[in-house]
């Protein structure tokens, strides 16, 4: 008795010790955000300010075109969820439940894709885009999502394959095809999986830097990330304002991670029998 309690009392000691760990850095942006120019730029750094300065993030909606990068990155994250959850789970489904030849090669070979490094493939994807005259619009940042990513397409099939058979074999007793298999049976079955999936997509799409750089030229068309990247000029002398809008830009994440985190907590099993 006296181990285990010992051995809770050390866990839960270095859960405490990970947490105000991981919340230092968090606690020093809110911090610097609410600091004057003064304050924020003082040697030897001074760590909490004596009067928070709350107006910093109402100028930062004043300036530039905030609202404009916000509702970029808004569709193109939501975008690119949908194109995720669909293409994804359509694909994962075809590996997990349906026959055809040369089925585990195939995956196999979509497997090995997620070895090419991101990087690789983005001349090709410009010079497709060039010659479609996509450049300098949205459209580049979502329109992959709809093609089935290949850790999409490996997490969705993993989620079905965990799934039952009597499930489908009672479904296929009552006449469903395989879409309606997929789309009433699985897919509710899968909803832990499908929030992961659309946590790392939002979270990918909201921060992504380099794909807006190479394929967006007009500004009013940037997401929020370059977007206040793009200000920082007209930021010089107020930097404490870019802090203030990159803590602004985590919002939305944090809002969805709430929304899709009740969905974490369900078992397959029982979402079936509901």
């Amino acid at each position: 008795m006296r181990r285990k309690t010992a051995a809770g009392i050390i866990g839960w000691t270095v859960v405490l010790i990970s947490s105000l760990v991981m919340l230092v850095p968090f606690l020093t942006t809110l911090f610097n955000s609410l600091k004057t120019y003064k304050e924020y730029t003082a040697v030897p750094p001074k760590w909490i300010p004596e009067t928070f300065q709350w107006s910093n993030y109402s100028e930062v909606l004043k300036l530039g075109n905030f609202g404009a990068y916000t509702m970029n990155s808004f569709i193109v994250a939501l975008l690119s969820v949908a194109g995720a959850l669909l293409s994804c789970s359509l694909v994962g489904y075809a590996f997990a439940r349906l026959r055809f030849p040369l089925k585990n090669a195939l995956f196999v070979m979509v497997l090995g894709t997620m070895m090419i490094p991101p990087v690789v493939i983005i001349i090709p994807h410009f010079i497709i885009f060039n010659e479609l005259n996509l450049l300098d619009t949205l459209t580049p940042l979502w329109v992959i999502e709809w093609l089935a990513q290949p850790f999409g397409i490996f997490l969705m099939r993993q989620a079905f394959m965990n799934i039952p058979k009597e499930y489908e074999e009672s479904a296929k007793m009552e006449g469903c095809n395989p879409f309606q298999i997929y789309w009433r049976v699985c897919m509710p079955m899968a909803l832990p999986t499908l929030a992961t999936l659309a946590i790392f997509t939002f979270m990918g799409k909201w921060n992504e830097i380099l794909a807006p750089v190479i394929y967006l030229t007009t500004n009013e068309k940037y997401t929020l990330p370059i977007g206040i990247l793009s200000l920082g000029g007209q930021w010089f002398g107020n930097e404490q304002y870019m802090v203030a809008a990159a803590l602004l830009s985590l919002l939305p994440i944090l809002a969805v991670f709430l929304f899709a985190e009740k969905y974490f907590v369900q078992n397959h099993v029982s979402s079936g029998i509901k």
